[in-house]
């Protein structure tokens, strides 16, 4: 069981009101009440620009709250990641929060010239939540949960974060409130596993 959570809250809208949020916030309490730790990371909050290039990514500074963001990230020993799914990704914030993060020196690490590369937060797990407005099944078998793979696989797994858990919760704007409630007590209990 995880014992260091950092909760990476990736929907783009700073203010806070978003089914989102009341996830990660259910997940919260029930790790708190299991006697976890948590830390919050609100990607919509971060002052930070866009990786343009690749000298940037390789050795451009890294702005001081992606610094912070890091060091909460190499603390944990789980990862929450939550956000929506827009145009069937993930919201362009979010994409650029994890392109300033894991660059070299932080993820992952090149050897042999640059043919390979060491991945540097192993030991580290993650659940990714994401909501969307269709079916979470039609998602997954129609669309194949080809973002979520591509986000697991090239992002993820690509640094050592392995184990990957994956929930996705579909029809948030027509579910209504009991499926909301159903889903905050889900979280919550996966919150009080650290899983």
């Amino acid at each position: 069981m995880a014992r260091r959570i950092a909760i990476i809250q990736g929907h783009p809208d700073a203010r806070g009101r978003r089914f989102g949020h009341a996830l990660a916030d259910a997940y919260a309490a029930g790790a708190a009440n299991a006697g976890l730790q948590t830390r919050l990371i609100d990607v919509a909050r971060l002052d930070f620009q866009l990786v343009r290039s690749q000298d940037d990514w390789q050795s451009g500074p890294v702005p001081e709250s992606i610094g912070h963001a890091q060091q909460t990230i190499a603390w944990a020993d789980h990862l929450l990641i939550l956000y929506p799914l827009w145009l069937g990704s993930m919201p362009a914030l979010l994409k650029a929060f994890f392109e300033q993060v894991m660059r070299p020196g932080f993820g992952t690490s090149p050897v042999d010239s640059g043919r390979t590369w060491k991945k540097l937060l192993g030991g580290r797990s993650a659940r990714i939540v994401v909501t969307m407005g269709m079916p979470a099944l039609f998602y997954r078998w129609y669309f194949r949960a080809h973002s979520l793979k591509s986000f697991e696989r090239n992002i993820l797994r690509f640094v050592g974060i392995v184990p990957i858990r994956a929930t996705l919760i579909g029809m948030v704007e027509s579910g209504g409130k009991s499926a909301h409630a159903k889903w905050l007590e889900k979280l919550r209990a996966l919150g009080a596993s650290g899983r």
